[in-house]
């Protein structure tokens, strides 16, 4: 694999929202209390829709509304990367698997989607072969073929053309990167990826150079959905997908709105994952956070497209006055500071041990939100949501929320800094509770010795300031906050792009500790190379291990959020899959 790390590109598609909303849940508009104000709906319970469906029902109509404050990067599903994109596309854009629509953790099991199957592997795992269901067709009723999966697939690689998107397929299926994509590729049918096969129409094979146990994974994105080669416009195709799902596109405004409906060609025989409910689906974007949350209590909307959370003016008024439309899942997100290696005296072991102990996690915590808003103290590099996390492992004794002033000491003396040292926290301007967290940390170093100045820098830029280490070598980062989620939940897409050394990038970096140990490489590998998930999650435990007990990183918090229900949403669920958003795929609202 190249060390061109996917998480690290859906992060930086857009630094000012990625990361406080890629990754979040959704907040859903409904009524004040156990009726929404429209008089339509009942409310279904404080976490009614964590880890189980609320309101089930097959009832098909109405309007689905969403609001938001921010549009996607892009409504192409090759460019796409933002989180409550992806979930979005699956209104317009099939794949050959997908994630099981299903609450919780059983949704990150992938299963047949326009395939007949999951793939039939050969037996040295580098092979996938799928055959196509029968039924499926574009919106003007002309049938889906495997050339057309290949070539939507293929266009991941015109990265200079349609550049954004998740290039996880790229990395796996041409780590040379030979082929320059089907804007460039001289073959007469723009079909000359040579790892991908198309003996016919109904037949689609992926030959790998080495086995990827998240391949699956990969294949479920909308990245992996298919195109017309006589619809593709390009850089424009984004503005107007062509659909060959349940729902079509009407009309879009940029940073306005857009509206969706009923794709007549649609066979639902032929899709056993949509449940495709409402008439029409529509989203209107606006500037004001504040706004859009007493929007959505009041009724006016069911859904925050962003999946942000609510703020905390709407939080604070909807857990008082209608607590039983109130969601607060897991995000599968994790929040943390990095000390950078190459930054003394970071360059010791036991002085980033000092930090740990000298931290007070109950105030950080408090400072991202607390338990409910904020999430739960984290107590290594693997959340919740990720295949071989285990809740009993806190080395650090992290869990406990205070800080271990006598730790720290000893780890000073260690770390021959006795009476403390100077060192600088990076922290991104446009982010408070990462302000407020820098804040916290500052405060309980300070009392073990350690000055740390805040440097707050422009956060539209992280990935030229904090993502280059030369230029965190040169400001003396010590400690930068930030970030992180998985595009898929394995140790491959959590864990590697952020300890892996070959991921280590001049600009663009998110391994900021700059770990580069060749055990942690190798299980990297060996995980990679597994392809059954309970077995690759025991490999990716031990890497989490090295990389918490390193103490190359000070996690804060496994992120959660205050989530709003409509009352007028049925079928409602948090899925893991999408980091603790709701299925958007499997909605229906009471008309």
């Amino acid at each position: 694999m190249t060390t061109q790390g996917t998480s690290r590109r859906r992060l930086a598609a857009g630094a000012a929202l990625v990361v406080a909303a890629l990754v979040s849940t959704t907040a859903c508009g409904g009524g004040g209390g156990s009726k929404d104000s429209k008089g339509s709906g009942k409310a279904a319970g404080f976490n009614a829709a964590v880890g189980k469906v609320a309101s089930a029902s097959d009832k098909t109509g109405g309007e689905l509304k969403f609001i938001g404050t921010q549009d996607a990067d892009s409504w192409d599903p090759q460019r796409g990367y933002y989180g409550f994109m992806w979930d979005f596309a699956r209104y317009y854009t099939r794949t050959l698997v997908t994630p099981k629509p299903a609450p919780g953790p059983d949704s990150s099991t992938v299963v047949a989607d326009m395939a007949t199957d999951t793939g039939q592997i050969s037996a040295d795992k580098k092979t996938y072969t799928f055959k196509l269901r029968e039924g499926l067709t574009w919106e003007d009723g002309q049938p889906v073929t495997t050339q057309q999966i290949k070539y939507g697939i293929e266009r991941t690689w015109a990265q200079d053309k349609i550049s954004g998107g998740p290039t996880w397929l790229m990395q796996v299926l041409d780590p040379g990167k030979e082929y320059k994509g089907p804007y460039k590729d001289d073959s007469k049918d723009k079909l000359g990826l040579k790892a991908i096969d198309t003996p016919d129409e109904k037949t689609i094979v992926f030959h790998l150079p080495k086995p990827n146990g998240d391949f699956l994974q990969m294949l479920a994105m909308p990245a992996a959905g298919p195109v017309r080669q006589d619809k593709d416009t390009a850089e424009k195709y984004g503005l107007k997908p062509f659909s060959n799902g349940p729902y079509k596109w009407v009309s879009y405004t940029p940073n306005k709105g857009l509206e969706l409906t009923r794709n007549d060609k649609w066979n639902k025989s032929s899709d056993s994952i949509r449940k495709a409910l409402p008439d029409k689906i529509t989203v209107k974007l606006t500037s004001n956070a504040d706004d859009m949350d007493n929007r959505l209590i009041a009724g006016d909307y069911d859904l925050d497209l962003n999946a942000t959370g609510m703020g905390s003016a709407g939080r604070q008024k909807a857990l008082q006055s209608a607590k039983a439309n109130v969601d607060n899942p897991q995000t599968g997100f994790i929040r943390y500071a990095a000390f950078p290696k190459s930054v003394a005296p970071f360059d010791n072991e036991h002085c980033r041990k000092a930090v740990i102990y000298g931290a007070d996690h109950t105030s950080l915590q408090t400072a991202r939100g607390g338990p409910e808003a904020g999430g739960d103290i984290g107590t290594s590099m693997m959340p919740p949501a990720i295949k071989g996390f285990d809740p009993g492992y806190d080395p650090f004794n992290l869990r406990q929320g205070k800080p271990d002033e006598a730790k720290a000491k000893e780890e000073l003396n260690a770390c021959g800094k006795p009476t403390g040292f100077k060192t600088t926290i990076a922290v991104r301007n446009n982010k408070p509770q990462e302000v407020a967290t820098a804040e916290s940390l500052q405060a309980s170093l300070k009392k073990i010795g350690i000055d740390a100045q805040i440097d707050q820098y422009d956060g539209a830029q992280s990935t030229g300031i904090v993502g280059a280490p030369k230029n965190v070598r040169a400001k003396n980062y010590g400690i930068i906050i930030f970030g992180w989620g998985s595009d898929f939940p394995s140790g491959q897409g959590l864990l590697q792009p952020i300890a892996d050394g070959r991921f280590i990038l001049d600009s663009g970096n998110n391994n900021y500790p700059e770990i580069n140990d060749p055990e942690i490489n190798k299980l990297f590998d060996e995980g990679i190379a597994e392809t059954d998930p309970d077995r690759a999650g025991k490999i990716y435990q031990e890497a989490n291990k090295k990389i918490t007990e390193g103490a190359y990183y000070l996690p804060f918090t496994f992120e959660k959020n205050i989530i709003w229900r409509s009352s007028r949403l049925t079928n409602v669920y948090t899925a893991d899959s999408y980091n603790g958003r709701y299925d958007y795929a499997s909605l229906g609202v009471v008309k």
